[in-house]
């Protein structure tokens, strides 16, 4: 009888310690939700600051318009409503300048994913010796700023500074037929290397085992990468996808300084370039118009590419 009722009060000094425990528990807990607040209070006011913030005053700015007293009169915004998105979509350069980034993004896009999944393979594979080499001489020109990487280019482009005078002479690359495709290799060769890495990181991150069992049925490299490899890496290349995306609707950089070596590129070559050209004459109200234009604009490009890629990834 006498080692029931120990372990009965054991038991019950047990539930009473459980208890007490749990108490301890939740009076800690109670401090939690201060030291979350002190963590996150710095990252939520800078986010609010520089990115809520930013977007409300564009949205608020995109709804005025400029009024004045008679011809020389003193000129006040007032509230217009949708004006200015009516203007924004009677604006033929800028839907113009829409439909050449789209086209430069058809083309531009999967050339420089299909290189930096060719890369990432390569380096991933145990055939390749020197890797540490070829992903520093990769990954090397996303170090170089785009301004600086444009420039450089756009001197070996130019037909009476290129050292490929031979090329250059006969095939004009900054003329308005070439200009685009010539940015569009500026572009690729500045973030082959950046999205190299992010499937790069994603490769290292499957497990050898499933390589192991791939060679002992038979599989040799190229049917790794193949049917193991690519497919494992997708949703990496969804993100880089989607980064391209939004990266070549914002394209401003590269074809503002290529302003300097072509005629061919003009203030209204791509919608961020006609919108700092609209803000600076100035009429602030209408590029803020098209800021908000363009960023829907690519977010519904972003969320479609994902919607689909999702569908296809599902019936597959």
């Amino acid at each position: 009888m006498t080692a029931p009722i120990t372990t009965a009060s054991g038991t019950r000094s047990a539930a009473r310690g459980g208890g007490s425990g749990t108490e301890v528990r939740r009076r800690r807990r109670v401090q939690h939700p201060w030291s979350i607040v002190a963590f996150v209070a710095p990252f939520a006011a800078l986010f609010v600051l520089f990115y809520l913030v930013p977007i409300g005053v564009a949205i608020w700015q995109s709804l005025l318009v400029v009024e004045r007293e008679g011809t020389f009169g003193e000129a006040r915004e007032v509230f217009g409503g949708l004006q200015q998105y009516v203007l924004v979509f009677q604006n033929e350069a800028f839907w113009t300048s829409v439909g050449r980034v789209l086209l430069f993004g058809i083309v531009q896009v999967p050339v420089m994913l299909g290189l930096a999944l060719l890369f990432a393979l390569l380096l991933d594979s145990p055939l390749i010796r020197g890797k540490k080499f070829f992903r520093l001489a990769f990954f090397a020109p996303y170090a170089v700023p785009g301004v600086i990487a444009a420039i450089m280019w756009g001197f070996l482009y130019s037909p009476n500074l290129s050292p490929f005078e031979a090329l250059t002479s006969r095939v004009d690359l900054l003329s308005a037929d070439f200009v685009l495709w010539a940015i569009a290799n500026v572009v690729t060769w500045v973030f082959v290397g950046y999205n190299m890495l992010i499937i790069y990181s994603t490769l290292l991150a499957i497990p050898q085992e499933i390589y192991e069992a791939a060679r002992i049925d038979g599989a040799g490299q190229a049917r790794i990468a193949w049917s193991i490899k690519i497919p494992l890496v997708r949703p990496a290349l969804v993100l880089t996808a989607v980064l391209s995306i939004i990266g070549t609707l914002q394209l401003l950089a590269e074809p503002q300084t290529f302003r300097s070596f072509s005629s061919a590129v003009t203030s209204t070559y791509t919608p961020n370039m006609t919108i700092y050209a609209t803000s600076s004459i100035p009429n602030v109200s209408l590029a803020a118009a098209f800021s908000v234009v363009l960023a829907l604009a690519t977010f519904v490009l972003s969320f479609a590419f994902l919607r689909f890629t999702r569908r296809a990834g599902a019936d597959s």
